[in-house]
């Protein structure tokens, strides 16, 4: 239960709250969607807690809180177990007339720095250390004669034990560095592994040195460090230094000298010694303090610092790398002023606590939050009497936890989404990337900052990078569409056009038809002017031209085109723009309707251009026939260009239609012979309708185009019947020849051609290949010649030219008057020829006779012929003795058993001649004595034929000596199946 000092503390912490950002914003097009969350971003809760005594002072690192009272006694508890806490009497430890000026707790909450200061002018200032797990308060010896006003802990510690090399100010302005170390008696009493005094700054005037150089901020005057911070550089042995004082922040920067892996941070400040005016920010300020504070990222690298001074905290974003081209660690410096106070005792903030965006500052009643990006309170917490005055206000930098001390309590600042209004902050300042970057992933949000982008772009004329936001927005399109068509920008316009065409569903199908339609009028408008003012070369054209293209190469515009294409075609026509039109026909895959056109304007040869650029098979043999009604020769040389692309059968009807005049004949035989040359055509109907085409104009090239088929039947390529049949109607004889020998009209071919030329007609005679038919045909020949011409002269050059004829055979086509005396020599010569014909005859029938002998004489040897077998004779196949079971015996003296030679036999049978000796088997082995005993047509007992055709079968060859052995020359020894088993006997 509360008590009512709490309600009443909750209460005014709500009604002191500023109220959000209320400056009205553009539309974001979302409906009902809620902008503002209104989870407070601050927000605090009194821990459970009584102190002792009053509190003084506090400190909290790593979830570890130390509190110092006013009675002398350290408050220790561990946040995550608050039932185990500790007091240690500190008093105690130190001299009776000091008093405790600060606590110091480094960032995991191990070691705890106490710094006290003499009461008196006589007294020494001191410096204790206390370890985490120690009540033994320890004093630092050689601090004895410095009283430490602000420590700079090394946060790249991680030792539970150590410091690591840490950095003292104190309250005369020197800077000491040292690094102290846990004993390991378990008692974790201090122990100071080094004490290094930093060399000055300038002379100390009159400043007496103890112990070595002593780096002096104040330059001989007592001018007080109030904050300490360095960080290394990463990746790097580089580190930097922020240093306070009530007026000047100094900064520092330099490579350290690692020893024994741990850096001495003296060497940085020696490049400074001879640069008094160089390295700090001064703001002049009547206050005896100042407060230094670095916001850590996630990753632990410090991103911003602020300083707090009288007239306001000094802000900027940390940027080692910076001081190569200034005198400066930071950019964006700005000093934020505090709020109005009007109230307030205070002059200034006695402390406060820095997180990303806001600063938290204490006065002695109240806590505000500042806003580092409009310098606005946000957030105003006043603080009951009953609790005592506000004492500090700390944050523990590794758990991000921000606390409160009053005399009295404790308290707990919760912070939920201090980022929630800086996209709106970072809007109204017009750093649109940066509120992009807070959106939170929020359309709405991110739909506002677009819209007001846009708006200042557009209103600035940049036109164009106004249409690429504004086509990420929300906003009404026709209403984005009439402010850019009322200052006339059409670029702009077409950009935000595509943009939102981008962004559509596919389904969209309404939306992304008007936009495609819109577009395409925009391009075909603007190429449209261009080519009118004569600027078609210039590059302003061949942009909007490259951009057209790749806008129709747009898949979603691809798509849509099948709908639209008909509207678009239009538009293209009314425009007169045919090169675009051809492209989006291209494109489109209508190639139907730009050759269409093309003819319709009688634009022939540019319609044959298209047709060869777009290589479309299909549109030759449409068009073909008008084409080549009307250009034969141009379109000839267009299906000359496609070459082996078009099919010369399917061109037949456009050729047919056109057979007007021997021009338009003559470029369809030249396009003919051209397919048949050089692609080897070979479709009767083609050679057919050439060989027409050559029987009415060209006889010489029909002849030519015969010779080059050849005379075979088989591998000419028209219908020889047709062409005969042609050749007849034509009264072509010449041509009716070959096509009477090809088809083996022999005579009927001989006859026409002794119409003809009988050079011919004996060409004719010898081609055919049966000499009896080459001897008729020579007799016709000799017939036609010697009835006619009664020539003797002519009638041996026949005997000449064909040697089947002979004198006997050409007599009887002579005269009676012709005396045989004309004769006498080839009658001799014939003569001769027979009785050589008859020796010859002799010899065959002598060598004929003594081959019958021989044969009969081998016949007779076989009879006679014995083999004698012993009984130490064995089975070639099974080495046992031949006399114990039935045998066969060879004539190459190779002897096996019958059921040795069966079983070889069998595998290397035919599957017809196994089948054969089973069936034999069966009937010897189940058919009855009886009926085996019966004679059969040859006059054996049925018995002895099987056994004779079972010998006939198994016993025809010898298995080593026949044809079996040598088919198996390329057989293994060793079996497939045995060779396993083989190679294991051999191992």
């Amino acid at each position: 239960m509360t008590s009512i000092f709490d309600q009443y503390e909750q209460a005014s912490q709500v009604s002191q709250r500023a109220p959000p950002v209320s400056e009205p914003m553009t539309s974001s097009g979302y409906i009902n969607m809620q902008l503002d969350d209104n989870t407070p971003m601050f927000s605090k809760q009194k821990m459970n807690f009584n102190p002792s005594d009053v509190i003084t002072h506090v400190a909290v690192a790593s979830d570890y809180l130390v509190l110092a009272m006013a009675n002398g006694n350290l408050f220790r508890m561990d946040l995550k177990r608050p039932n185990e806490y500790d007091e240690v009497k500190y008093s105690k430890f130190v001299q009776p007339n000091t008093k405790l000026t600060g606590i110091f707790l480094d960032p995991l909450g191990h070691h705890l720095l106490m710094s006290f200061a003499p009461r008196t002018k006589d007294g020494d200032p001191e410096l204790v250390y206390l370890h985490r797990k120690s009540s033994k308060l320890k004093s630092v010896s050689k601090s004895r004669n410095y009283e430490v006003t602000e420590v700079g802990w090394n946060n790249e510690n991680t030792s539970d034990f150590t410091t690591g090399p840490i950095l003292l100010g104190t309250s005369q302005g020197h800077i000491l560095e040292t690094e102290l170390e846990a004993d390991n008696d378990k008692r974790f009493t201090a122990n100071q592994q080094y004490w290094r005094q930093l060399p000055h700054y300038l002379p100390l005037y009159g400043y007496k040195e103890i112990d070595g150089l002593i780096f002096d901020i104040g330059q001989g005057t007592d001018m007080p460090i109030t904050g300490i911070q360095f960080q290394r550089v990463s990746n790097s042995n580089k580190y930097f230094i922020f240093i306070t004082t009530p007026t000047r922040l100094y900064q520092f920067m330099g490579n350290a000298v690692i020893t024994d892996g741990k850096p001495s941070l003296q060497s940085i400040f020696y490049q400074y010694l001879t640069m008094p005016d160089t390295g700090f920010q001064e703001i002049p300020s009547t206050l005896k303090y100042s407060k230094l504070q670095f916001f850590f990222d996630r990753y632990d690298v410090p991103k911003t610092f602020a300083w707090l001074t009288e007239p306001g905290i000094f802000f900027g974003q940390l940027d080692p790398t910076c001081q190569q081209n200034s005198n400066t660690l930071f950019t964006q410096g700005e000093l934020i002023n505090y709020p109005p106070e009007s109230e307030s005792k205070d002059k200034a903030p006695l402390c406060f606590v820095l997180t990303e965006f806001h600063a938290l500052v204490m006065y002695s009643d109240k806590v505000k939050a500042i806003s580092l990006l409009n310098q606005e309170c946000v957030y105003e917490d006043r603080f009951s009497e009953a609790h005592g005055k506000l004492k500090s206000v700390v944050k523990d930098s590794k758990r991000r936890t921000i606390w409160a001390v009053t005399d009295k309590a404790v308290f707990r600042y919760k912070v939920v989404r201090e980022e929630r209004n800086v996209w709106r902050i970072y809007t109204d300042k017009e750093q649109f990337h940066l509120a992009k970057e807070y959106c939170q992933d929020n359309p709405a949000f991110l739909d506002i900052v677009n819209v007001k982008e846009a708006e200042l772009l557009f209103s600035v004329g940049k036109y164009v990078e106004s249409a690429r936001i504004y086509a990420e927005t929300q906003s009404s399109f026709e209403t984005i569409c009439l402010k850019f068509l009322e200052v006339n920008q059409i670029n702009a316009l077409k950009i935000y056009l595509s943009q939102r065409l981008e962004s559509l569903k596919e389904d969209d199908n309404t939306l992304i038809s008007m936009i495609v339609i819109w577009m395409t009028e925009l391009f075909l408008s603007q190429l449209g002017l261009l080519r009118r003012t004569g600027k078609e070369k210039t590059n302003e054209y061949n942009q909007i031209q490259s951009d057209f293209e790749v806008f129709l190469l747009n898949p979603k515009v691809s798509k849509c085109m099948q709908h639209v294409k008909t509207v678009i075609y239009d538009l293209m026509s009314s425009h007169g723009d045919k090169q675009n039109l051809i492209k989006l026909t291209l494109m489109n895959e209508d190639y139907e309707n730009v050759v269409a056109q093309n003819i319709y304007k009688k634009s022939y040869t540019e319609a044959l251009s298209t047709l060869r650029e777009l290589q479309k098979p299909d549109l030759f043999y449409q068009f073909a026939p008008v084409l080549m009604e009307e250009d034969p020769k141009h379109t000839v040389n267009a299906l000359i260009s496609q070459g082996q692309k078009l099919s010369p059968s399917k061109l037949l009807p456009a050729f047919l239609s056109c057979e007007n005049d021997e021009a338009h004949i003559s470029e369809i035989i030249r396009y003919l012979e051209f397919m048949l040359q050089n692609f080897n055509v070979k479709d009767k109907a083609i050679h057919n309708y050439l060989l027409t085409l050559y029987s009415e104009y060209d006889q010489a090239a029909l002849m030519k185009y015969l010779e080059r088929q050849g005379q075979d039947i088989v591998l000419v390529n028209y219908d020889v019947h047709y062409a005969l049949r042609l050749c007849r109607e034509k009264n072509l004889s010449e041509a009716c020849v070959k096509l009477s020998a090809l088809l083996g009209l022999w005579e009927s071919a001989v006859e026409l051609a002794l119409e003809v030329n009988l050079n011919l007609a004996k060409s004719i005679a010898n081609l055919p290949d049966d000499e009896e038919m080459q001897r008729q045909m020579w007799l016709n020949i000799a017939e036609h010649v010697i009835t006619k011409n009664q020539d003797l002269k002519e009638a041996m050059t026949f005997l000449e030219e064909c040697p089947l004829i002979k004198i006997e055979d050409i007599l009887p086509f002579f005269s009676d008057v012709v005396t045989i005396d004309h004769f006498r020599e080839p009658i001799c010569q014939s003569l001769q020829e027979y009785n050589m014909q008859i020796e010859e005859l002799k010899t065959e029938m002598e060598e004929a006779t003594r081959a019958a002998e021989e044969v009969r004489s081998e016949i007779q040897s076989f009879r006679g012929r014995s083999v004698l077998v012993s009984a130490a004779d064995v089975c070639c196949l099974c080495d046992i003795a031949l006399l114990l079971r039935p045998f066969y015996l060879f004539p190459c003296s190779h002897k096996f058993h019958s059921d040795c030679l069966l079983h070889e036999i069998q595998p290397i049978l035919g599957p017809a001649r196994r089948k054969q000796l089973q069936d034999l088997q069966r009937k010897l082995s189940y058919l009855p004595n009886i009926e085996l005993q019966t004679r059969t047509f040859s006059g054996l007992p049925l018995r002895e034929q099987i056994k004779n055709e079972i010998d006939d079968i198994v016993a025809s060859e010898c298995v080593f000596c026949g044809e079996y052995m040598i088919a198996c020359i390329d057989k293994p020894f060793i079996s497939d199946e045995d060779w396993d088993k083989v190679m294991k006997e051999w191992e």
